[in-house]
């Protein structure tokens, strides 16, 4: 121990360890004893300076075995300061230096951003950017550092209904940096995620903005946020419209078929669940099937990628099949290697779902797509009846 602090258990840890056990790992009982502990502040631990005191001692007589003296610890940053710099922060004049070392708090350790948050950090910023009309990368970026809690976001949301729309014209404002878009997104993902389904009802900016820095590809962090923003969105009301207007269904197809690595992994299945979700209105359907490599990009990531993309393939795959089977669709459907694809489906070892949903779609349209001769003599054995 360099530095040891009692919870109100009784029991002693070192401040690094037990901080890293409460606010990195969100755990709310003693080690130890496993009790429950009262207060889920910052001012949860005691310094013991009586045990400090002792290690001190024991090192300097232990000098000679090359036992080095650790220097007393600093105490910890408490809400009082906290306060003063975001007072500080508000005024225009000191807000660069106030913003700094805020920043510079925020960096030290988990038990410092979850203080400031205690101390109502995230009202305080949010207040400021919203009066502001030129917002400070600076302030973006505390913000950003801070990494709220869930908790702490709510309450943010609580004060500030309109955070999402906000972080949103952050993110379309001209002068902005990729940087700063990219924490804008990941902030509203985070805001997204513990907002109440009212705040989800997001204006079309809102939805412009996100695609927008999907299509830039400003960084792997910032492009898996806005997807999972995206799919958080269209899940309520008429924003699988709004998303649709603002060209997601364009964009989404453009990552999924650019998309490589393990990263890409990843980016490929968020792109087909967000597609998938478009798809369940009429506008993303007709979007889909109206880009030139809409139908053979999904097809193509069907038993390419992994089974979560293959089912979210042939999902999406069966609602253009139910509900926009045109004609033309259908003999697009074949030529591209859609059809052949669902029926090496049949053939492979896979989901059983995901099979099931292929089998559908073949008997839907068998009389087009049974002798057609886009498809293998070897997959056409095993169409289904």
């Amino acid at each position: 121990m360099k530095d040891p602090v009692t919870l109100s258990t009784g029991i002693t840890y070192d401040r690094d360890s037990i901080e890293s056990w409460l606010f990195s790992d969100n755990n709310s009982t003693c080690p130890v004893t496993k009790q429950p502990l009262s207060d889920s502040s910052a001012d949860i631990t005691t310094p013991n300076h009586t045990l400090r005191r002792l290690i001190q001692s024991w090192c300097a007589a232990n000098a000679s075995a090359d036992i080095e003296r650790f220097p007393t610890p600093k105490p910890p940053i408490d809400r009082s300061r906290i306060s003063t710099l975001l007072d500080e922060a508000s005024n225009p004049s000191t807000r660069p230096n106030a913003l700094r070392e805020l920043r510079s708090i925020a960096a030290k350790s988990e038990r410092n951003r979850r203080c400031m948050e205690s101390a109502g950090a995230g009202d305080a910023l949010v207040s400021i950017m919203k009066r502001e009309t030129v917002i400070e990368e600076t302030l973006l970026c505390l913000l950003h550092d801070l990494q709220l809690s869930a908790r702490g976001m709510r309450d943010v949301l609580r004060r500030h209904a309109d955070l999402i729309e906000v972080l949103a014209r952050v993110m379309l404002a001209k002068r902005a940096s990729d940087q700063c878009r990219a924490r804008a997104v990941v902030l509203l993902r985070s805001a997204v995620a513990a907002a109440n389904p009212n705040q989800l009802m997001s204006a079309r900016e809102v939805f412009v903005a996100v695609v927008g820095v999907i299509r830039d590809r400003i960084s792997a962090q910032a492009t898996k946020a806005g997807l999972k923003v995206l799919g958080e969105l269209c899940a309520w009301g008429r924003n699988r419209v709004r998303a649709v207007e603002a060209g997601a269904v364009d964009v989404l197809v453009g990552i999924v078929m650019e998309a490589g690595g393990i990263e890409g992994q990843r980016v490929v299945e968020m792109g087909l669940v967000v597609l998938e979700i478009l798809c369940g209105c009429a506008e993303g359907r007709e979007k889909l099937v109206g880009n030139a490599g809409g139908l053979a990009v999904v097809g193509k990531m069907v038993l390419r990628v992994s089974n979560v993309a293959s089912e979210r393939g042939v999902r999406i795959l069966s609602s253009i099949a139910r509900f926009s089977g045109t004609k033309a669709v259908l003999q697009e459907m074949a030529e591209v290697g859609v059809v052949a694809k669902l029926c090496l489906v049949l053939r492979v070892s896979c989901d059983v779902k995901t099979k099931e949903k292929a089998r559908e779609i073949l008997r839907l349209h068998a009389r087009v797509w049974r002798n057609s001769p886009c498809i293998a003599p070897y997959l056409l054995s095993s169409y289904p009846n």
